[in-house]
């Protein structure tokens, strides 16, 4: 190929439409209509407001306010939705209905019953269903699931995490829904194990409001424990999370411009000789720290890749909707523990091993 010709670009060839254009919908549609793997189809918002925005940002699309209108275009092949949770379910089956792959923002649906029948029908019908736990897709969650998985980070002690911010009150759902399900869906991805039963407390500082402030602690087999801390009433917003091993720590801080990932080799040795056994002996390691080379590369745009070469080559995305549904059940058992002051609650799960 010559110096002055010019490659052609890829064709765009799959069409995409996104229902809800507020808060978070702007991002996906960005980001949709930058990929060469798909054409932004259609764009869809109850708002009017929303709606002419969406009008003059993708003047290729069509833009309507009427959902049902966008799931039946003919040039839409895969339904993105950026609505409020009540909304997601009948949104996702209509359009699973009408042959559409999915793509949900999470949580998935408001119950385990609901994402049961999304699954279900797209099993039945051959459809990609997929579900936005964008945090899987950064850079910094990846290379954690690296360390882990290799055993670089040895037995897993802990994973305890600070979700905090001044905001945003949510009218249909609480902290632990908006907030927490965040750190619910990196475990799912990262840990070795999956969580047996959960114990919540919270509390609501407005009036008729939902809690706005929880703690959440999940209990799995032998040693390993997690913790989330989520608050919309803080005056300082904070994405801290630490993970300990045996063999090293991993800070992981969200906010940090870089080195958002700090491994640091410290740690306790204990010696389980049978001498010192009952002395219970302990010696502590403090080695050097190191900050691993991440992807910077926007996590919508690696979803976005990832929901396309599912659809093309009839694979489980990452975030499907069994991840989607285990998500689901650790926030219902959750928030019967949260209504019976903190009682541990099973999470009731068929696939509950690794």
């Amino acid at each position: 190929m010559s110096a002055k010709t010019k490659r052609k670009p890829r064709a765009a060839s799959i069409g995409v439409g996104v229902i809800g254009y507020g808060y978070w919908g702007p991002n996906l549609a960005r980001n949709f209509a930058e990929s060469t793997d798909f054409n932004l189809a259609a764009v869809s918002d109850l708002k009017g407001e929303f709606a002419d925005l969406a009008r003059r940002r993708h003047p290729g699309a069509l833009v309507t306010r009427d959902a049902r209108e966008l799931i039946k275009h003919p040039k839409v092949d895969a339904v993105v939705i950026a609505t409020p949770v009540v909304t997601h379910h009948a949104l996702a089956l209509e359009a699973l209905r009408a042959g559409k792959h999915v793509l949900v923002t999470k949580p998935l649906a408001s119950t385990s019953a609901q994402c049961e029948e999304l699954i279900a029908e797209a099993a039945r019908r051959k459809l990609v269903l997929m579900v936005d736990h964008t945090f899987v897709y950064t850079g910094a969650v990846r290379r954690i699931k690296e360390l882990i998985s290799k055993g670089e980070i040895g037995d897993i002690y802990y994973y305890d995490s600070v979700r905090i911010n001044l905001g945003l009150f949510q009218r249909d759902v609480d902290v632990i829904w908006d907030l927490a399900v965040h750190d619910i869906s990196i475990m799912d991805f990262v840990l070795p194990q999956r969580p047996r039963a959960v114990s919540a407390t919270g509390i609501a500082h407005v009036p008729n409001g939902r809690p706005n402030t929880a703690y959440l602690t999940l209990f799995f087999e032998k040693d390993l424990i997690g913790h989330i801390h989520a608050n919309w009433l803080s005056p300082v917003k904070i994405r801290r999370t630490l993970i300990a091993g045996s063999r090293r720590m991993i800070v992981y801080d969200d906010i940090e411009p870089s080195e958002k990932v700090k491994i640091y080799d410290k740690g306790i040795f204990i010696d389980n000789s049978p001498e010192n056994i009952s002395k219970m002996l302990i010696s502590y390691r403090a080695g050097d720290m190191w900050a691993p080379h991440l992807d910077i590369t926007e996590a919508l745009r690696i979803e976005a890749a990832h929901f396309a070469e599912c659809i093309a080559k009839s694979r489980r995305p990452l975030t499907d909707g069994e991840a989607g549904l285990r998500t689901i059940r650790i926030l219902e058992a959750a928030a019967r523990s949260l209504a019976d002051r903190g009682h541990p609650v099973d999470i009731v799960s068929p696939h509950a091993g690794r």
